[in-house]
């Protein structure tokens, strides 16, 4: 890759569909496009009130209660589950205002390239404004049909996200289809394992709110069926971890 090119160029020449460049991101919806957003939950996350105080305030506390993880100590579980040593392309689904880009792509070698992608306008404004940097494009546009063409990425995650999509199965498929053999995806989303009382009692809330809870065997099913290899999983509290590897 070439390490001078603008990283919103690099990424115009891996999209398969035609994007404007809209407050710093390139832009596949266009204006006229709403973001579907049935849940109290989804509609949060296209908020511009919730886009301010996500990156510093809801998402660390929010996760460090869910998890007791940090969000540093995330960061660096996501680097080194993704190999980001030696990946040349990472796509981060779902990346709001960039959390997680933004470090991940100071994982990256020189001339390597981050793309952020998120269907919120408000979330991936803030990301430009936040969390921008050379290695680093932030793309608007739906999940469920990624405009990129088959086996783009060496890197594919998506933290903190699926249990709000509405079809996270079917994101996830795609997540599969744009790696490339021998990458490493990588997902962090809610878990739903523990003991029955607290179980039913975090199943209702996430219920109440329009949000997913996924048992153990969830991801690890649905990799190991599309012939995913050296899958792992941690679970902490109503988190789950889950990294594998897309065979060559």
């Amino acid at each position: 890759m070439n390490t001078s090119q603008d990283p919103r160029e690099s990424t115009r020449g891996l999209l398969n569909t035609a994007a404007v460049l809209r407050h710093g991101f390139l832009d596949v919806l266009g204006e006229s496009t709403s973001s579907p957003v049935p849940t109290f939950a989804q509609r949060a996350m296209n908020s511009r009130l919730v886009a301010t105080v996500y990156e510093r305030l809801w998402r660390p506390t929010s996760f460090y209660l869910a998890s007791g993880i940090t969000a540093r100590a995330e960061q660096r579980r996501a680097a080194a589950a993704l190999r980001l040593s030696t990946a040349h392309r990472l796509l981060d689904v779902a990346c709001g205002p960039g959390n997680f880009t933004a470090p991940l792509a100071r994982c990256l070698p020189a001339g390597a390239l981050a793309v952020g992608f998120d269907i919120s306008e408000p979330m991936l404004t803030r990301a430009v404004v936040d969390n921008d940097g050379p290695q680093t494009c932030y793309v608007r546009g739906d999940a469920r049909v990624l405009p990129f063409d088959d086996e783009t990425f060496d890197a594919v995650c998506c933290f903190g996200a699926l249990y709000l999509m509405p079809e996270p199965f079917d994101i996830t498929r795609e997540m599969l289809r744009v790696l490339r053999p021998g990458g490493r995806i990588a997902i962090l989303t809610s878990y739903s394992g523990q003991a029955a009382p607290v179980r039913k009692a975090l199943t209702a809330t996430a219920n109440l709110i329009g949000l997913a809870m996924f048992d153990r065997r969830s991801f690890v099913d649905l990799f190991s069926s599309a012939g995913l290899v050296d899958i792992e999983q941690q679970t902490q509290r109503a988190v789950q971890f889950v990294a594998a590897t897309k065979p060559r």
